[in-house]
């Protein structure tokens, strides 16, 4: 019987699970801000414990205004992403989410917000798009694969940050 090929947004979902990610769909703006507001709920934390370095997230996925950066002691970081690779459900960022800081350097709580339409297959084509819509190729690219904080340090996770991850992915054609 021939494999059956399964949709990217599917393989995605299914490999970001897999490793340790949570996942939360939003039709539109409307649902992610309840979506975000549930991940709130959920860890006991209020809007003054997130830390948004990049002052376009906001705006991009309209949160609301009351969303104070903290920069002294924040419990999550907030931010989007390059893209979303679909043969290993890695997140990929740059310089654009996280300037020239070391991921390590942020909460262990991150929450991501993308769209279907960062979902690439691999990441081959997620570089290439990253040179492609940029005049200028943005540096510190790396993906973040290792979601599960306590996990035990084996040879595949080596050099990884493992982060309690996040994810809201808004339906494709709405930003």
């Amino acid at each position: 019987m021939p494999k059956v090929k399964v949709a990217i947004e599917e393989r995605f979902i299914v490999n970001f699970i897999d490793n340790g990610g949570k996942f939360l769909y939003s039709e539109n703006y409307n649902e992610l801000n309840e979506n975000l507001s549930l991940i709130l709920k959920e860890n006991n934390w209020i809007k003054e414990d997130l830390l948004i370095i990049n002052n376009t997230i906001k705006s991009n996925y309209k949160l609301p205004n009351s969303i104070k950066v903290n920069q002294e002691n924040p419990k999550c970081f907030v931010t989007d992403c390059e893209n979303l690779i679909a043969n290993d459900g890695s997140v990929l960022i740059s310089s654009n989410q996280i300037e020239e800081k070391n991921i390590s350097g942020f909460p262990n709580n991150l929450i991501i917000l993308s769209n279907t339409k960062k979902i690439k297959n691999n990441i081959g084509e997620g570089l290439a798009e990253i040179k492609s819509k940029n005049k200028k190729i943005p540096s510190n690219i790396t993906t973040i694969k290792n979601f599960h904080i306590s996990q035990e340090k084996d040879f595949l996770s080596y050099g990884t940050n493992a982060k309690n991850l996040y994810l809201i992915l808004l339906e494709k054609g709405i930003i």
